[in-house]
């Protein structure tokens, strides 16, 4: 089998494709964005990845998209299919999946703090409508202009206008946390390194946000209150960010004057920060890294190229679903995940595509598919509930509080601040001990009816071997591989055995663990 770890080798490159990951093609521009991408390869001295292969990229799309495998039927229909056209048609069948809302609200429920418990608090009740609000949003492809507004300007109960938790969840709700949270989610800025002036001056469109209880349990109303005032803000007037002043009509709530800034055509903050954020979330880095950091001295790796997304966002109307299909269909998204250079700076102007652990939630949810097997997660508190259904996926889980011993080894995020550095992708060992000798997985496979099913319908071991790799890493095996592992599969007691034995072998692969 092919030694996958090697992908990460930024040596010289190879004489032919060293095995099923890459095509043997040269990438070809198919529009501006690669136009872009091609320029800044060409300026720097660097030769872009070949295009990864059709396994490599059914196998992509499902993870960046949907975050979960394709089934081994569906991997198979896509790798038969001669169609020309089959990437992009494939590309628009993914982002029309109900999937799509699932892991695009866990993406956000990390940046929103979606979350019940301390140091969040907005309780189960309001995480369960804020989520759904979020969820909602995607599947309805609400524009992201809209979806910003709409978190900064509603006011209501935190049960029935469940956008209004955007207030609620931050860890201080004094003018200035407020106003730090609103830069750091829709500006990308950490506002605690600006001047204070500048901090305060924004704060000033937050200091009338009020709280009140109701006679429900934990239910809050957030709302505009032109009687609050905060002493700490005595003398600061509304100032945007770029040092303009606010001209706001006397009683009006000056949260819609900063949205409407912040929304105005040309203002580059917002578009800046969804589109790296975006990209971010495709490829493990902004083209500003990290994606939530912008600031004039960390400048973006390809200027040319975020400018460029950032006026496209505007053109397709704030069309997220739009804007996925323009990354995803170029050839700068379509390239394989082995470097042709050793320079530098390769990865970071995505000359290759760069290879990063599964998210908890996603592997576990991978795991769960391939052998029929489900995880039991619970609350601490039990309202709404005590117990998560089994048949619900990880990444749907709403609330950040509910976790598990493997979420947590995993480095799912405690959604405490909104920084997407929060979750912690990095490889320890004893993650990988627990693949490979914990209990926990080795019952989830040896228990595998799933698995045994899929076995009993291959009984010779070449179509049990196919079966197997499609199920697991989306592609066939090479010859290479069936001359191993065929034989080891015939001369296992049973075909139940042997393939029991290579699902194992196949779910502690770099190939399977990681995004390539």
């Amino acid at each position: 089998m092919v030694n996958v770890n090697a992908l990460a080798d930024n040596g010289a490159a190879p004489a032919r494709p060293p095995g099923p990951y890459e095509s043997n093609d040269e990438p070809r521009a198919k529009g501006k964005l690669d136009e872009l991408a091609f320029a800044r390869w060409k300026e720097l001295g660097i030769t872009p990845a070949r295009p990864c292969s059709d396994g490599v990229f059914v196998r992509r799309v499902f993870l960046d998209i949907l975050g979960i495998l394709p089934s081994a039927r569906e991997a198979r229909a896509f790798l038969d299919d001669r169609s020309p056209d089959k990437r992009s048609k494939l590309i628009e069948a993914v982002l029309g999946r109900p999937e799509y809302a699932d892991y695009w609200a866990l993406h956000w429920g990390d940046v929103l703090r979606i979350k019940s418990e301390f140091p969040i608090n907005l309780w189960p009740n309001a995480v369960q409508a804020y989520h759904r609000w979020v969820y909602d949003a995607l599947q309805r492809n609400v524009p992201y202009d809209r979806f910003v507004r709409e978190l900064l300007t509603s006011s209501g109960s935190n049960f029935r206008t469940p956008q209004v938790n955007f207030y609620r969840a931050v860890q201080n709700r004094d003018p200035e946390s407020l106003a730090r949270a609103v830069a750091l989610t829709f500006m990308g800025a950490r506002a605690e390194k600006w001047p204070r002036k500048r901090l305060q001056g924004m704060a000033c469109f937050f200091q009338h946000v009020a709280y009140k209880g109701t006679g429900e349990w934990k239910e809050e109303i957030v709302h505009f209150d032109p009687t609050v005032r905060s002493a700490g803000l005595k003398g600061i007037k509304p100032t945007f960010p770029d040092g303009r002043s606010a001209t706001a009509a006397s009683g009006a709530d000056p949260r819609i004057a900063f949205v409407d800034w912040l929304l105005a055509p040309g203002n580059p903050w917002m578009a800046r920060c969804a589109v790296n954020r975006l990209w971010s979330w495709l490829f493990g880095r902004g083209i500003i890294h990290e994606a939530d950091d912008i600031r004039p001295d960390n400048p973006p790796s390809n200027p040319a190229l975020l400018s460029w997304l950032e006026r496209q966002y505007a053109v397709l109307k704030w069309d997220t679903r739009a804007m996925l299909s323009l990354i995803l269909n170029s050839a700068t998204y379509q390239l394989a995940s082995i470097p042709r250079t050793g320079h530098p700076k390769a990865e970071a102007v995505f000359a290759y595509y760069p290879i990063r652990r599964l998210e908890a939630e996603v592997l576990i949810d991978a795991v769960n598919l391939i052998t029929g097997s489900t995880e039991t997660y619970s609350s601490a508190i039990p309202e709404p509930y005590t117990f998560v259904p089994e048949n619900q996926r990880t990444v749907s889980l709403a609330d950040g509080s509910i976790g598990s011993s493997f979420l947590d080894l995993f480095g799912r995020p405690a959604r405490d601040t909104g920084l997407l550095a929060e979750r912690n992708s990095s490889p320890t060992a004893a993650q990988q001990l627990h693949m490979l000798n914990s209990s926990h997985i080795q019952q989830k496979i040896a228990r595998s009816m799933q698995i045994r099913s899929l076995l009993a319908s291959n009984r010779q071991p070449p179509a049990l071997a196919d079966t197997l790799y499609l199920t697991i890493l989306s592609r066939y095996p090479t010859d290479a591989e069936r001359e191993i592992v065929v034989p080891l599969l015939r001369s296992q007691r049973s075909a139940q055995d042997g393939g029991l034995t290579l699902a194992w072998a196949l779910i502690n692969t770099a190939e399977f663990q990681y995004r390539h």
